[in-house]
């Protein structure tokens, strides 16, 4: 792209603000937070879709290549700030060559960002309808500031305080068995077991689907609001309809560094039961257990053959969550030189976590078993800056909304090894439905 190409200017945000109370806006387009800290963007300068995941880091690739930083004092407030600058969102189906899905990418007229007590805001020309502000938002300001608070560089009806209004709800929302009843799901784990007991696998995941319908319109950040808010450990996240609280980092990459955290290996949590009780039961778990190897074995072999020497835990630690507790595992290692976290991510997706194993088995298993078009469920999620660094989720505890917007399909899924029971395995896809249930339901 030609030097001239259009900078993204960035104004740092005194004080930065609390982004939860940016989810209550109608103009919401993307999202990435968790406690607190992250990205929320607002309008649309670009929306592309693809056949592929390369062929999105190449499309911003290009782009990227030709961005400048804006001139002045203003350089060098943020440098080194994780997601400042410009900024795409990105969320990519599990199976691109089994799915009607395509790749999608958003780069927003405007992303508000926060990190610790660094808060900023990049923006692309005019903000879109609604927004207000146009000239102090294009314009590139010093993270130096006199006097008050920045406030009038910050998007209007946003005054950097949280936003304690209820806005409009959907109403009242039904929820129906999708693709997927619990006979046809139970049957497919049935025969997923057979499979297993021949040895032409180790592990296969299965998912279902539900279907939510609402009197009125999903908003979503009415919908990530509520997320955000009872499950502040999980990354929140939003790109073209697909919402959702993921707690399972499939790669980050930041200056020159990798960490992954891999989960598998699930208990429900259920109300009134000790949690330290629940922990111990699961780390002592054979079958668990069982299952998290297989997860943590794709992972690093994954990047291995990037040419990474990951460093995995010694031993897998218990993320609670309020709805479940998960066996989980964290990895780190040096970046290779190999391209944007987009290309780390289509080369460790699908892990053994979401997929199974041996992978190529495990899904030709889902295709044939599950019964069901996952789309963007299960794949990767997250955002991407212009010099390649990010983070990059599995999109769980996800729901897809339908182009009426009153309607949004709901994914859970769960991993199926030798020792798992149908029974108990559909008990903990109702488990993992909870986030969501409970959100639309207010």
């Amino acid at each position: 792209m030609p030097s001239s190409a259009p900078s993204a200017p960035q104004t740092r945000l005194t004080p930065p603000g609390d982004l939860a109370g940016l989810l209550r806006r109608d103009d919401i387009t993307a999202c990435w937070l968790r406690r607190g800290e992250g990205l929320v963007g607002l309008g649309e300068r670009w929306r592309q879709s693809f056949a592929t995941p390369e062929a999105a880091d190449a499309w911003w690739a290009e782009r990227a290549a030709g961005w400048q930083r804006p001139a002045g004092a203003g350089t060098t407030a943020l440098t080194g700030v994780e997601g400042a600058g410009p900024v795409a969102f990105v969320s990519f189906p599990f199976d691109p060559g089994h799915t009607r899905s395509r790749c999608q990418l958003i780069v927003p007229q405007v992303v508000v960002g926060r990190r610790g007590q660094t808060g900023w805001l990049t923006s692309w020309g005019d903000p879109p309808t609604g927004l207000g502000g146009g000239h102090r938002l294009a314009a590139a300001e010093s993270g130096a500031t006199s006097g008050g608070p920045d406030r009038d560089r910050w998007p209007s009806g946003w005054d950097g305080r949280a936003d304690n209004s209820d806005p409009a709800s959907p109403g009242a929302v039904s929820l129906t068995p999708g693709a997927v009843d619990r006979p046809r799901w139970l049957a497919a784990v049935a025969q997923a077991l057979d499979l297993i007991k021949a040895g032409q696998l180790d592990k296969v995941v299965l998912a279902r689907d539900e279907i939510g319908r609402a009197e009125r319109t999903i908003r979503p950040g009415w919908l990530l609001d509520r997320l955000q808010a009872a499950y502040p450990d999980t990354w929140t996240f939003a790109v073209a309809g697909l919402i959702g609280a993921t707690p399972e980092l499939l790669v980050s990459r930041h200056r020159g560094r990798i960490a992954c955290r891999v989960l598998a290996g699930t208990i429900q949590r259920p109300s009134g039961v000790d949690a330290a009780d629940l922990a111990q039961a699961l780390s002592a778990s054979a079958k668990d257990l069982a299952e998290h190897r297989f997860a943590v074995a794709s992972v690093a072999q994954a990047l291995a053959g990037l040419g990474c020497r990951p460093v995995v835990s010694p031993e897998p630690y218990v993320l609670r969550l309020p709805n479940v507790l998960h066996l989980a595992s964290d990895l780190a290692a040096t970046a290779p030189d190999t391209g944007s976290v987009i290309r780390l991510a289509a080369a460790i997706h699908p892990s053994a976590a979401v997929c199974g194993a041996p992978t190529d088995r495990a899904r030709e298993a889902i295709r044939r078993l599950e019964g069901l078009d996952r789309g963007r469920y299960a794949g990767p999620v997250g955002w991407v800056g212009a010099d390649g660094d990010g983070d990059i989720g599995l999109a769980l505890r996800t729901g897809q909304l339908l182009d009426d917007r009153r309607t949004i399909r709901l994914y859970a899924g769960g991993g199926i090894v030798a020792g798992s029971d149908p029974a108990q395995e559909w008990d903990e896809t109702e488990a993992k439905l909870l986030p969501l249930r409970q959100a639309l339901r207010g």
